[in-house]
């Protein structure tokens, strides 16, 4: 599904989209839309933000999730913000982040 980021992240990342959205593995393919597919309200959308931050140890700004609007879009948002160097979270940079 995703070439930029390890197995081990985006395993990370489905495993939150699907707590998040009470949604079945099956239904998070690439092109899935997250608020139009999936069901995602402002609400939804603001926990996944947080829960990808405290598994990542990042923070994801506001105008990065600007830019998402599927699965796909998601995980590339989150090797971007990961700088593609393979670190663990402990290693990677936080970037400050406007939400509240």
């Amino acid at each position: 599904m995703n070439k930029t980021l390890s197995d081990k992240d985006t395993q990370a990342v489905l495993d939150i989209l699907v707590e998040q959205l009470g949604v079945q593995r099956a239904q998070l393919t690439p092109d899935a839309k997250i608020q139009q597919d999936l069901g995602a309200d402002s609400l939804t959308v603001i926990e996944i933000t947080m829960a990808m931050e405290d598994q990542f140890n990042l923070s994801v700004p506001d105008e990065q999730w600007e830019k998402v609007s599927t699965v796909g879009d998601l995980l590339e948002m989150l090797a971007q913000i990961r700088g593609n160097t393979g670190k663990s979270p402990a290693e990677s940079p936080a970037l400050p982040s406007k939400l509240g």
